[in-house]
């Protein structure tokens, strides 16, 4: 950690422990990731580190139940965070480890505010809303939970291409990655009482919130509910594909973390399909060999393109989320009456 810290210029000391406090619960909470993130140069790696263990933090207060706390007390917990950050990005610093460690990584990259807005947007929807009737709807959510954490990424990855060409691709991956989780923690998010899937594109199907709850309670998965499953896998290995065309856009030395990453979150899809769906029996998981095997081969390629001298630029070029959408992306559709894949996730 010392050696990441030193090579991106973090000199205080108060602001090392807070970017110690994010890779921690990178390390904890995201093991594919933080995997996948040793493959970054070291320079890099702390603000990654940041903005993983910012969305960690503030997703916990959401989702992580204490003694006697109501929905409205984790509504104002988030609101206060709101509050300090903005405050925080205004004055240039806070004195909350894991805001310090964001702040300084938003100001170092020159990120926009309204990533931040939009992301805890979505994470005040998990206060209120426990299902979505439609793809646009689950967009709207995914945009703000997923899709700007890949745009807040792209600037410290760079790219040899305008930030705003690669953009859509690094949006879409962060929905793919999402959209993976979804699938895979379909009883975990009912045991919540959240369904993450849109509901007409599962009504196609004849399932609905009794039906997944019943297969949550007998442990199997009903045929209309492996079909519908099977379709918003579908849907889920499309967006990949378009997200994929995106990292050769980044700098060479980041290609190897993302391609890493995208290989072993896709593996998960393989998994969930290869059990036939049983999502409700089991959490589709890549093992630690395979894992392993998969981040050799991308340190060979990130060591190899290191030897290139390559130093990143001190002002890295700024995304706006006003041009970043993968709205341009067009699939054809899906059989039965189930939509085509649309993204947007409009703000």
């Amino acid at each position: 950690m010392r050696a990441e810290l030193d090579a991106a210029g973090i000199t205080d000391p108060d602001l090392r422990l807070a970017y110690a406090r994010c890779r921690e619960l990178n390390a904890r909470h995201g093991r594919t990731f933080f995997l996948a993130t040793s493959l970054l140069a070291r320079a890099q790696r702390p603000a990654v580190h940041a903005l993983y263990g910012f969305a960690r933090w503030v997703d916990d207060i959401v989702d992580v139940a204490r003694p006697g706390e109501s929905d409205a007390d984790r509504a104002a917990a988030l609101d206060a965070v709101a509050q300090e950050l903005f405050a925080a990005l205004d004055h240039g610093g806070s004195e909350a480890p894991v805001l310090a460690a964001v702040v300084d990584t938003a100001l170092r990259h020159g990120l926009d505010r309204k990533l931040f807005e939009d992301f805890l947007r979505s994470m005040r929807m998990d206060l209120v809303i426990t299902d979505y009737p439609d793809r646009a709807a689950l967009d709207r959510y995914v945009r703000g939970s997923a899709e700007v954490i890949g745009l807040q990424v792209l600037p410290v990855l760079h790219t040899v291409v305008p930030a705003e060409v690669a953009a859509p691709h690094a949006g879409a991956l962060g929905k793919a990655f999402q959209l993976t989780n979804f699938l895979r923690d379909v009883a975990e998010d009912l045991d919540r009482g959240r369904i993450y899937l849109p509901a007409d594109e599962l009504a196609a199907h004849g399932v609905d919130r009794d039906l997944l709850q019943w297969c949550r309670w007998r442990g199997c998965t009903d045929l209309r509910v492996r079909e519908a499953l099977a379709e918003q896998h579908a849907i889920t290995r499309r967006v990949y594909r378009f997200a994929r065309a995106g990292i050769p856009m980044l700098d060479p030395v980041s290609r190897p973390c993302v391609a890493t990453a995208a290989v072993l979150y896709q593996e998960i899809l393989d998994r969930i399909e290869a059990a036939d769906f049983a999502v409700f029996t089991r959490r589709a998981v890549v093992g630690r060999w395979r894992r392993a095997s998969v981040a050799g081969a991308g340190l060979a390629r990130a060591l190899w393109a290191r030897r290139g001298g390559w130093v990143a630029p001190s002002r890295p070029a700024r995304v706006r989320p006003a041009v970043v959408s993968t709205a341009g992306l067009r699939l054809p559709a899906q059989r039965g009456s189930a939509p085509p894949y649309a993204t947007g996730g409009g703000a």
